[in-house]
C-alpha cells in the first residue's frame, strides 16, 4: 500500500472528496512506518482521559484520530498508550497534538503520526466526544472512513481501496 500509488490510481475519488489528502503537518514515530485501517474519531483537549478509555478497547485493526485542537502545551499520548494501542491490536494513532516518551513509542510495533512531542503530560478531567467528526490537516475526518499512512503521507477515503500492486 502506498499512498502515491492510491493518489495516482483513484484521482476521480480525489476529485469527488470521497478521498481526501491531509496536510503535510505530521511526524513519524512507532515501528510501522505504513499502516492503515477504519478511523475511530475523538475530539479532545489537553485531556487524554478518553484516549486511554478508546485504546483499552479492541483495536482490531482500527485507527484512532485524535483531534486535539492543534495542542503543543502538552501530550495526549505516552509510551504506555502506546504499548497499550499495540496489545489492544490498533493499527495506529494519529494525532493532531502532541505525544511523549518518543522512545517508548517508537519501540512499539504500530504506527503513530503526531505534530511533535511535549514532555508534560495532559490533565485527567475525561472532556472530549467520541465518534463524530472531526476536521484536521485541512480535511474532515468520519468516524468509521478509511486511513492510509506511509512516509509520503496521509489519506482518507470513504471507503477501502484497492491499491495497485508494484
Amino acid at each position: 500500500m502506498a499512498t502515491a500509488d492510491g493518489c495516482d490510481s483513484n484521482g476521480a475519488l480525489v476529485t469527488t472528496g470521497e478521498l481526501r489528502v491531509l496536510q503535510p503537518i505530521f511526524r513519524m514515530y512507532g515501528q510501522q512506518r505504513a499502516f492503515s485501517g477504519p478511523i475511530v474519531t475523538l475530539k479532545v483537549f489537553e485531556d487524554n482521559v478518553l484516549v486511554r478509555e478508546a485504546l483499552e478497547s479492541r483495536g482490531e485493526g482500527r485507527v484512532l484520530v485524535v483531534d486535539g485542537g492543534g495542542s503543543k502545551r502538552c501530550a495526549l499520548v505516552g509510551g504506555n498508550l502506546g504499548q497499550l494501542a499495540q496489545a489492544m491490536g490498533w493499527a495506529g494513532i494519529v494525532v493532531n497534538g502532541c505525544i511523549r516518551d518518543v522512545d517508548e513509542i517508537n519501540g512499539c510495533g504500530i504506527g503513530v503520526r503526531a505534530l511533535a512531542s511535549h514532555p508534560m503530560k495532559s490533565s485527567k478531567r475525561g472532556v472530549g466526544e467520541m465518534h463524530l467528526p472531526i476536521y484536521i490537516a485541512g480535511a474532515l475526518i468520519r468516524d468509521g472512513e478509511w486511513l492510509y499512512a506511509d512516509s509520503d503521507g496521509i489519506l482518507v477515503s470513504t471507503t477501502e481501496l484497492s491499491f495497485p500492486s508494484s
